[in-house]
């Protein structure tokens, strides 16, 4: 294998700020630690936590690079100590703790997911974040089960496009929410159950007819602030509550009265931040309950727009707009 370059291309944001505060600089490239391999980016997912990073509103956790990216998929280069050498040249994505902007990152192997055919690197890029997001939330704290009907809000981001398509295979009918007529037909294209348009619907009322009063048994949520006792109203007798994020606001006002009495559930959490063990044990669930379905090319990312790691600001732009259907992948290497 050809030796590898002692410097590399990466996305730093010095000072908080827009899109414009993004900069690519040389950095040297990393070394592989213990249980970890050094993979040569091909692409790197764009995610709204690397949008809140760039503001200075979500610090990389103790030890992460300050690096910007989440997710990417490559071609193994090395293997550390204690790694699985033979995975070294072998394509491969990942979810990083940061550095995914990057030509080059290491990983621990935990954390690692084999590249089958079925899926090109650029959309093997799109999946990890997702995949692990809604895998963990909506299934292991949530409790989704074949039969249910849940609402998520968000249906056309990469969040919302991905818990389509997971319950979809694992047959729960998806209510979603969108901020226009053209993004609800987009979803109901993509296995929506139903998509409710939030300017023009109250949710509320749309989710009660649409379960026959009945409510769903969870509720996904990314918007937080006012949203929560309205999401509440949506959810049946023991139905839960997820939250993964607060665009509206972290404080809300809700009756304890009305979650004792239809005995429900409130909870969430944050992915970043959980240990590499915690992450490794989620990978291994999907790797046997979800990745056959990657590798048949039953379960494939929506990809929104693809750009040249050059134009990362335009990605980051892209985002913030709110235009996006799918994810934004940034293609950095071959």
């Amino acid at each position: 294998m050809a030796s590898r370059p002692s410097s590399m291309r990466a996305v730093v944001a010095p000072e908080p700020g827009g899109p414009e505060a993004l900069r690519i600089v040389e950095l040297p490239v990393p070394e592989p630690g213990p249980d970890e391999v050094l993979i040569r980016v091909v692409a790197a997912g764009v995610n709204r936590p690397d949008i809140l990073q760039r503001k200075g509103a979500y610090p990389p956790p103790p030890g992460a690079p300050t690096t910007l990216g989440l997710e990417v998929a490559g071609f193994v280069e090395a293997a550390g100590p204690g790694a699985m050498y033979d995975l070294v040249g072998t394509g491969v994505c990942a979810l990083v703790p940061g550095g995914g902007y990057a030509e080059y990152a290491v990983v621990n192997t935990g954390l690692c997911l084999s590249v089958p055919p079925a899926v090109t690197m650029t959309e093997a890029a799109a999946i990890p974040e997702t995949l692990f997001t809604v895998w963990i939330n909506l299934f292991e704290r949530g409790f989704a089960a074949d039969g249910d009907t849940v609402l998520v809000h968000g249906g056309t981001s990469g969040i919302g496009t991905m818990a389509i398509a997971l319950c979809r295979l694992f047959g729960i009918r998806c209510i979603v929410t969108c901020g226009s007529d053209e993004k609800c037909a987009r979803a109901k294209n993509l296995g929506a159950f139903a998509a409710i348009n939030y300017r023009t619907h109250d949710y509320v009322e749309e989710v009660t007819r649409l379960t026959g009063g009945r409510g769903v048994a969870v509720v996904l949520d990314m918007v937080g602030g006012d949203y929560l006792p309205r999401n509440l109203a949506c959810l049946a007798d023991e139905g839960r509550h997820v939250s993964i994020a607060f665009q509206r606001g972290a404080k809300a006002e809700v009756s304890i009265t009305d979650i004792m009495r239809r005995r429900l559930t409130l909870t969430g959490s944050t992915l970043r931040p959980r240990s590499t063990d915690f992450k490794a044990m989620v990978a291994s669930e999907i790797e046997k309950s979800v990745w056959p379905f990657v590798e048949t090319g039953m379960l494939k990312p929506v990809i929104d727009s693809v750009f040249p790691l050059e134009r990362v600001a335009e990605a980051h732009a892209r985002m913030e707009s709110g235009e996006h259907v799918g994810k934004i992948v940034l293609e950095i290497g071959r």
